[in-house]
């Protein structure tokens, strides 16, 4: 029989700098259509990380499916202030938490830290583990534990602002400049895929000097882009394919999920990109991109859901790319797509998560 528990859906909403002072996105103005700029209530332009306006439209479909599913529901918006956290888990007592938070405060690392404090006060959450999201954020870290377990993943090189920008010799054009710590596609655009060593240092000291990080240069794998997305613990299912179609994509573009292609709605490449599930795929590809997936989620320590980012060659050999915990579960996101094409409703996603950490927590008895 399936527990009804009280669940608190925690986040940490962005905030921006306005001239009536730091206010929450929710409500500080309006977005502007075809950009990741807000007109203020005073009128004034700013820019916004579309990426965390994603986390509230998640957190109110999550509570909504909680209700619906007959949970008790309750939100809390930790606004960078752990001690607050602390005291709201004191006093409302939840059963577990539904993990949403993807910083504390402006600090990325807070999603770690965030739920380190959940494991100190043994409060069972959804998710993934501490170490397994440090590690995700850490793209190079990420990409040596999948070679070293024999996860093919492209092959790459770090620079950091002390490194001499030179060609590495086992690597061939064109290649892809990221930022290694940064997820969600932030410093991710048409002019991250490099043709020439020219391109290549530009790019690398672009990201260096706007993001304070190491770049991480990866060979450009051109072909197909494949998402696995994943649920399940000891043994884990792998949902329906997802394949982003480029097909509508600018002729002058490149065929990569930028920032704009993932959240910026009107510019061309949101528009000239869609999900596609099941991805036409054949048997034998398909085995392999699950097979894949399962190794991957397995190596980072992935529990309850996640997602594994993966680019299918021309010559049909598969390449792990990313593996994201803890992915964007709003309504209309990928993974909720390949989650209703397995059979699930929304509602019922949600509460197949909640119960894989009721049935992992050690407290699980005791609530």
């Amino acid at each position: 029989m399936r527990r009804k528990v009280l669940v608190a859906v925690v986040y940490n909403e962005p905030t921006v700098q306005t001239q009536e002072g730091r206010k929450f996105i929710s409500e500080a103005g309006v977005l502007q259509e075809g950009t990741n700029r807000m007109t203020t209530t005073t009128g004034d332009q700013i820019p916004v990380d579309l990426s965390e306006v994603g986390v509230v439209e998640a957190m109110e479909d999550i509570k909504g499916a909680l209700i619906s599913s007959g949970h008790k529901a309750v939100v809390f918006n930790v606004d960078g202030n752990m001690h607050r956290l602390i005291d709201f888990l004191g006093e409302e007592r939840p059963d577990l938490v539904f993990n949403l938070c993807e910083s504390h405060g402006t600090d990325s690392m807070g999603e770690v830290y965030i739920a380190g404090l959940y494991e100190v006060l043994g409060m069972p959450y959804t998710g993934a583990p501490p170490l397994t999201l440090g590690i995700a954020l850490n793209k190079a870290r990420t990409k040596e534990l999948l070679a070293y377990n024999g996860v093919p993943t492209p092959k790459f090189r770090l620079y950091n602002a002390s490194t001499r920008i030179a060609v590495d010799g086992s690597m061939t054009f064109p290649m892809i400049v990221k930022p290694s710590r940064e997820d969600a596609s932030v410093g991710i655009d048409n002019q991250s895929v490099v043709e020439n060593p020219t391109e290549l240092r530009r790019r690398i000291r672009h990201i260096i000097d706007a993001f304070d990080q190491p770049a991480l240069v990866e060979e450009y794998i051109q072909g197909r882009e494949l998402n696995a997305a994943i649920m399940g613990n000891g043994e884990p299912t792998v949902l329906p394919i997802s394949e982003i179609d480029f097909s509508e994509a600018p002729e002058n573009m490149h065929h990569i999920v930028s920032y704009d292609a993932k959240w910026v709605k009107g510019t061309p490449m949101y528009e000239g990109t869609r999900g596609v599930c099941p991805a036409p795929l054949s048997s034998s590809i398909e085995g392999k991109v699950k097979e894949l997936a399962l190794q991957a989620y397995q190596i980072i320590g992935c529990r309850d859901y996640a997602r594994v980012d993966m680019r299918l060659a021309k010559n049909n050999k598969l390449f792990v790319l990313e593996v994201n915990p803890n992915p964007d579960l709003s309504d209309d996101a990928g993974f909720a797509r390949s989650a209703r094409r397995h059979g699930f409703t929304f509602t019922e996603m949600v509460g197949k998560i909640v119960e894989f950490t009721i049935e992992r927590s050690p407290l699980r008895e005791s609530n």
